[in-house]
């Protein structure tokens, strides 16, 4: 493997952990949305408050961290995506802007008219942001960014693959969200609310994996070259996830939410896993290699080096803010 291989891996690495951490939390606010009125809504929007509430900054600490490494190791790629998907990246950006200020002021709205209008802008946002980042990857592995850049402002993540990716991108949040948040319910004591994310979540699953189905007859005829390197290099992990996704549904239906929020991660990290691997060795997909893209040597090194000593640093540290989430002491009462 080369060392541009190692820096792409490190790379992605960081993007399975986006889409499992910050995924979760984006996908919270479409339970949000669908929680009904003040009063029905309530315990419903405070179980998500608490949930997501001591780790969804922490968790852009990825998006931070997958879009240094980009433009530092692969540099001339990053440009051409960032001129040529600047629309969706914008509105993308838009909403994690959004959805963050909105979180934190409804808190210390004055009127409830105000809290109403701060959660209508943090639901909405939560939901549009993780379908405007799957039109960038859509619009990537369906080949529609030129290695110069400055490509179809509108079509390039207007089209069969972005539009699947994005959808399904809102999916795979919401479904996540709905795991994770039926076991804290669970574990808060809140039967009647458990059981009703349960149902949620259910009907989630089904209309993700739908979806999916759907998706596969135009993304097989609009990204040929994604589509080979899914069926072949890439197919064991699609099966990981078909058979994870299937288990996290079977066990959120057998209420075993503690062990389904594990098998529910492997899909989702398996999907986004299959992503890459399929997409190998492109970085940009009919356009430049990873090895092409690659800056120098020297600086690829760097990276590296600086990612290991993060690892060391600050993986310790997210892994203990996890930890206290899900301990007593943070319980709901």
């Amino acid at each position: 493997m080369t060392l541009a291989s190692l820096v792409a891996a490190a790379l992605f690495l960081g993007v399975i952990a986006y889409a499992l951490l910050g995924g979760a939390d984006f996908g919270s606010g479409f339970y949000d949305l669908t929680a009904g009125g003040d009063r029905r809504g309530a315990e419903l929007r405070g179980l998500i408050d608490h949930s997501i509430g001591p780790v969804w900054e922490a968790n852009h600490v990825w998006l931070i961290y997958i879009l240094v490494m980009w433009w530092t190791g692969f540099p001339g790629a990053f440009a051409a995506a960032t001129t040529t998907l600047f629309i969706p990246l914008m509105l993308a950006l838009a909403g994690i802007i959004l959805r963050g200020a909105s979180f934190a002021f409804r808190k210390y709205s004055a009127t409830m008219a105000q809290a109403r209008l701060f959660g209508a802008i943090f639901a909405g946002s939560s939901v549009i942001t993780p379908f405007f980042l799957g039109t960038v990857a859509g619009a990537i592995a369906s080949g529609r960014v030129p290695k110069a850049g400055y490509g179809d402002r509108v079509g390039s993540w207007i089209n069969p693959t972005s539009l699947v990716g994005g959808c399904l991108a809102v999916g795979t949040c919401v479904f996540l969200a709905g795991v994770f948040l039926t076991a804290d319910a669970t574990r808060a004591g809140d039967v009647e609310l458990a059981e009703t994310l349960r149902t949620r979540t259910l009907v989630v699953a089904m209309v993700t994996g739908m979806i999916v189905f759907a998706g596969l007859y135009p993304v097989s005829h609009d990204a040929p070259t994604l589509t080979n390197g899914l069926l072949t290099h890439a197919s064991p992990l699609l099966v990981i996830a078909a058979l994870a996704g299937l288990a996290a549904t079977v066990l959120v239906y057998r209420r075993s939410y503690s062990v389904a929020r594990l098998a529910a991660a492997g899909a989702v990290g398996s999907v986004i896993a299959g992503w890459g691997v399929g997409q190998y060795p492109w970085m940009l997909v009919d356009e430049v290699t990873i090895n092409d893209a690659a800056g120098a040597n020297t600086t690829l090194a760097g990276l590296l080096i600086v990612v290991a000593i993060a690892g060391v640093l600050v993986l310790p540290a997210l892994g203990y803010l996890l930890w206290l989430t899900q301990t007593e002491a943070w319980t709901r009462t």
